[in-house]
């Protein structure tokens, strides 16, 4: 999976860098069953909203997944990066979690064969 980091009015510091590759690297193991068919592209960025205010929910942070055409995206401004950084991931995770269970087939579903 390529993972492609973009800060916007933001230093991407090196244990930033660290800090959102260790947090997707879980949504990595995730996807190993869809990257059978294609490549995987994980877009992040990171960026504070506004140069002047110290206060408030002043940083984003947006994720894009695409996999094999399906796009799972991710967006959420609060008042640490860190934390903006741990929603998204939980969002995408959440997001593929729900596209798993819509493709895997039910168990224990009562059709007209099984009667």
């Amino acid at each position: 999976m390529n993972i492609d980091l973009k800060g916007t009015n933001l230093d991407l510091t090196p244990s930033l860098k660290t800090y959102i590759n260790d947090k997707f690297s879980g949504i990595t193991k995730v996807i190993k069953k869809f990257e059978e068919n294609g490549e995987s592209e994980l877009r992040i960025e990171v960026a504070r909203t506004t140069k002047h205010h110290h206060k408030g929910d002043v940083f984003m942070a947006e994720a894009n997944l695409n996999i094999n055409g399906k796009l799972f995206r991710a967006t959420k401004t609060v008042e640490d990066v860190r934390k903006a950084i741990d929603i998204i991931k939980d969002e995408l995770q959440l997001q593929i979690e729900k596209y798993k269970d819509k493709l895997s087939p039910r168990r224990g579903k009562i059709t007209d064969e099984s009667i």
